[in-house]
């Protein structure tokens, strides 16, 4: 028979038993943070294609925009209107800031935006070319091109026409935020820094900032409120209609 002295004596610290597996499971579960993190980052080919999909289904639209143009690092002109659309190409702004009451709707008849004015001047609506420069204002971008669909055939632009740098793609307050410096989408020879704020659920953009190259910002433009297929009726982008029909809405 062996005795006790026999057998080699072998210390063990308390803590070392379960300091190996602690410690590889945190490796595994950062790992796996990491890893789900990755997975819920679309590259930029599938978040086109997502919001393709998501735009073909929507019939219309509205939504609270506000407009920020900045002239230093903390200071901006705003301006804030209801926007409306319906597929495929009626639209109505209803301005509440800095000009209450005006409002613009496109097309009229002979193709025009028709813009009627507060006051006394109400009664005699200006009819104007949608890419006039009353319309655009200092960023050149005509007002039939200020609907979703166009932002996101120029998002694709922006990623697929060279773009000067590679895009990047990071998730931010419920969005996923793609950054990129492409060519403006209407100012020809001006490079831009774009970041696009895609809604997740929605797999809409919900705002876009504009910036130089050095990141000096220019403009952002934010759609709050955004509401889809809410079932707007042709009578709103009338002008002529009575007052009463204009703000009518279908339920």
């Amino acid at each position: 028979m062996f005795s006790k002295s026999s057998f080699p004596k072998i210390k063990i610290s308390r803590g070392s038993i379960y300091s190996v597996p602690l410690a590889l499971i945190l490796v595994l579960y950062a790992f796996s943070i990491v890893s789900a993190s990755e997975e819920t980052l679309p590259d930029t080919v599938a978040l086109m294609a997502n919001m393709e999909r998501a735009y073909a289904t929507v019939y219309d639209y509205q939504a609270k925009i506000e407009v920020r143009t900045y002239k230093g690092d903390k200071n901006f002109d705003a301006e804030i209107f209801l926007y409306r659309f319906k597929k495929p190409h009626l639209l109505r702004i209803d301005f509440e800031s800095p000009r209450t009451g005006m409002v613009l709707v496109y097309p009229d008849k002979n193709g025009k935006a028709i813009v009627r004015l507060t006051g006394f001047a109400r009664f005699f609506p200006l009819h104007l070319s949608p890419d006039h420069f009353l319309l655009k204002g200092s960023f050149e971008q005509p007002i039939d091109k200020t609907h979703l669909g166009l932002l996101i055939e120029n998002i694709g632009h922006s990623l697929a026409d060279q773009p000067y740098r590679t895009p990047n793609v990071k998730e931010q307050d419920g969005c996923i935020v793609i950054q990129v410096i492409a060519q403006n989408h209407f100012r020809e020879g001006v490079i831009t820094n774009y970041r696009f704020f895609i809604d997740k659920g929605r797999w809409l953009p919900v705002r876009v900032e504009e910036s130089t190259p050095g990141g000096r910002l220019g403009r952002s433009i934010a759609f709050n409120d955004l509401k889809i297929n809410v079932g707007l009726s042709d009578k709103i982008f009338v002008l002529d209609e009575p007052e009463g029909n204009e703000n009518e809405q279908e339920k």
